[in-house]
C-alpha cells in the first residue's frame, strides 16, 4: 500500500448516534468513537442536543474518505463541538481544583473561557451593528423627495436590538453607535459596559460562549451575537418566558436570517446598488448564515426551544 492511500478511502461504513453510560450522546464510526482532536477522548455531547449530535453525525456521513476529516469546514460542528468540550472540561477541571494560594491563581495560563472573552469584547468598539454610515449632505431643495438612508436603515435595524439587551440582557447598559456623523474613529464604549457584558460572557455554559464566539466572529458583532444567544441559548428560556418571546405560536423570533441581515446592512445596500459579484457575495451570504446556524446548534436544547 502507498504511503498515504489509506487516508483517501473511507474506513467506516456506518455512523450512529449512541448514548454513554453517562447519558450524553457520542457518535460512532462502525465500533469506533468520534475523539476530540485535541484531548483525543470520544467526543461527549449534552444529552440535551439530540440535534447538535445528529447533525455531527451526518457530516461524517456525507465525508468520502478520511483525509477530508483533517479539513475543519467539512466538519465545523465538530470543530465547534470539540471547543466547547474542552472548554467544558476544562471548567469542570477547574470547579474541582482550588488554587492553594492567591498568588498562585494570579499565576496560573490563561484559560480557554479567558481567551474567548477577551477576543469578543474587542469587537464592542466596533461592533457591525453600531457602526453606521455618515450621514449624507443635507437637501437644501425642501421639495425632494426624502429617501431613507443607509445610516437610517441601520439604525432602524440596531434600535430593537439595542433596546432588547440593555432592557432583558444587560440592564442599563450604554451602548452608543461606534461612529459619530462626520467621524472615522470609533467611539469607545464605557468602561462600565465593557466591565458588565465581560461579567456576562463569564456566567455562559461552555456551549453557550463557544455558540457566542462562533456568532460574533461570522458577525463581527457581539451585540448580534448576544442577541442571538438570548433567543437560542438553553440558559435564556426563562428570559425568553417572561418577555413573550419563544415558541410560542405566532411570535416572531429572533433568528438566523434577521442575524444574517443585521450584520450584512451595508453590502445588501451596496449590491442593491451596483449588483453583486458573482462567486463572492453570494458566498460570503450563505458562509454567515451557515455560521449563525452552527451557532444556534451548539447553544440550543430541543427541551429550551
Amino acid at each position: 500500500m502507498k504511503p498515504g492511500s489509506a487516508m483517501k478511502k473511507r474506513f467506516w461504513k456506518d455512523v450512529a448516534v449512541r448514548t454513554n453510560s453517562d447519558g450524553l450522546f457520542t457518535i460512532y464510526l462502525d465500533s469506533r468513537p468520534v475523539r476530540n482532536p485535541q484531548t483525543k477522548v470520544p467526543l461527549s455531547i449534552p444529552s440535551s442536543k439530540p440535534h447538535l449530535a445528529t447533525a455531527i453525525a451526518l457530516e461524517w456521513d456525507l465525508l468520502t474518505s478520511a483525509q477530508q476529516a483533517l479539513r475543519a469546514h467539512l466538519i465545523p460542528l465538530t470543530s465547534i463541538a470539540s471547543r466547547a468540550h474542552d472548554l467544558a472540561m476544562q471548567d469542570a477541571s477547574a470547579a474541582s481544583s482550588k488554587p492553594a494560594s492567591a498568588s498562585t491563581a494570579v499565576h496560573q495560563s490563561r484559560t480557554i473561557r479567558d481567551d474567548i472573552i477577551m477576543t469578543l469584547i474587542s469587537y464592542l468598539d466596533t461592533d457591525t451593528l453600531l457602526c453606521w454610515a455618515p450621514p449624507p449632505p443635507r437637501e437644501a431643495d425642501p421639495t425632494m423627495i426624502v429617501v431613507p438612508t443607509l445610516r437610517d436603515v441601520q439604525a432602524r435595524v440596531a434600535e430593537p436590538i439595542i433596546s432588547y439587551l440593555t432592557t432583558h440582557v444587560w440592564p442599563g447598559v450604554q451602548l452608543n453607535p461606534s461612529l459619530d456623523e462626520g467621524s472615522i474613529f470609533p467611539t469607545q464604549q464605557p468602561q462600565e459596559t465593557k466591565d458588565i457584558i465581560r461579567g456576562w460572557m463569564a456566567g455562559l455554559n461552555a456551549w453557550e460562549l463557544v455558540g457566542l464566539e462562533r456568532a460574533v466572529l461570522a458577525g463581527k458583532s457581539l451585540c448580534v451575537g448576544a442577541r442571538l444567544l438570548c433567543e437560542w441559548g438553553e440558559s435564556f428560556a426563562d428570559v425568553r418566558k417572561a418577555h413573550g418571546t419563544g415558541s410560542s405560536p405566532g411570535v416572531h423570533r429572533f433568528g438566523i436570517e434577521e442575524a444574517a441581515q443585521a450584520c450584512s446592512l451595508e453590502v445588501m445596500w451596496q449590491t442593491g446598488k451596483w449588483g453583486e459579484v458573482e462567486d463572492t457575495h453570494d458566498v460570503d451570504k450563505e458562509d454567515i448564515r451557515s455560521q449563525f446556524g452552527s451557532a444556534v446548534l451548539v447553544a440550543s436544547a430541543t427541551n429550551q426551544l
